[in-house]
């Protein structure tokens, strides 16, 4: 039992690729009416070039030209007389099968009509709906959608932004001439493959090609340098010319101040040279050694960072 609906998808597949729908192929009808009185004038339906109007009358399917009152005018345009009252679906078809969407087109025999279009409506746009005498004038009527009452009688009936809840079936009812036939209004979505594609041939064909971004940055002076490795060999070299000049200056300072104490004490004869300059180098090696502290220490602090 469970292997039944499967040998049923081969069946089911052949079925529907042998007569594909083709949604962007429309059939063009002129007037878009889809309910007309019988003895009113010819309707014209027309497909794109390499497609067939066709047509289903009850159980029998025509080809543009089939029948006398269903004329060929050239390859893709066909004209319906309406003499008697029937209903008939159209649509275009190619010589391989495929089809576009079907229209429904009523002859009426009532004394009144609805005025609904046969083509699908768009999203968005308006509708107006009218009931029509055979006589050709518009008259007040009450108006229907799936059963139920739109509003008081009037003349006509407006549909604004017309959205996909407003699919269904419409028609209108008089005081006098009765009610009209029932007609299905469908609803689609705009086109917009068109506004896509032209955006897009205007990114591609642009005369002036999109540049790469700059790169970031390499000098030491950026808040946030990409490699550090090239700036920190310049600061170390700076710690330490800093430090040697810091360095000399302080020897050379010291070596000042012990040769004017040398000078002083030998103007007054008291210890020999090489005694005295002892004593002046055991006396300022403890500034000595505190300035080179400083020196090293400064120099850490600039290689860490």
């Amino acid at each position: 039992m469970k292997t039944a609906p499967v040998a049923l998808l081969p069946g089911v597949c052949v079925l529907l690729l042998s007569a594909p729908t083709v949604s962007a192929v429309s059939l063009s009808v002129s007037p878009n009416l889809q309910q007309v009185f019988s003895g009113s004038s010819p309707v014209s339906l027309s497909c794109d070039d390499g497609w067939t109007v066709r047509r289903t009358r009850g159980n029998q399917t025509d080809e543009c030209g089939a029948a006398a009152d269903f004329t060929r005018l050239d390859e893709s345009l066909c004209v319906q007389d309406f003499k008697t009252t029937f209903t008939a679906i159209y649509w275009c078809e190619t010589s391989s099968g495929q089809k576009s969407d079907d229209v429904t087109i009523s002859v009426s025999e009532k004394g009144v009509i609805l005025e609904i279009p046969a083509l699908p409506v768009t999203k968005g746009s308006n509708l107006t709906l009218r009931c029509r005498l055979s006589t050709g004038e518009t008259v007040a009527a009450y108006f229907f959608y799936s059963g139920r009452l739109l509003g008081p009688r009037n003349k006509e009936h407006t549909i604004s932004n017309v959205q996909q809840s407003n699919e269904g079936f419409y028609w209108c009812a008089t005081d006098l001439s009765g009610s009209s036939a029932h007609s299905y209004l469908r609803v689609r979505d705009p086109p917009t493959t068109s506004v896509r594609s032209s955006v897009h041939s205007r990114e591609t064909m642009s005369p002036f090609p999109s540049l790469p971004p700059p790169p970031p940055p390499t000098n030491c002076s950026s808040p946030h340098p990409p490699a550090p490795s090239s700036c920190v060999p310049v600061l170390r070299l700076l710690s330490h010319l800093l430090a040697f000049c810091i360095y000399s200056i302080t020897t050379g300072l010291l070596l000042s101040i012990c040769l004017d104490r040398l000078a002083t004490r030998r103007s007054a004869n008291r210890l020999p040279v090489s005694v005295e300059m002892t004593q002046c180098i055991e006396e300022n090696y403890e500034a000595v050694v505190d300035l080179t502290a400083e020196c090293a220490l400064f120099e850490d602090s600039e290689y860490s960072e």
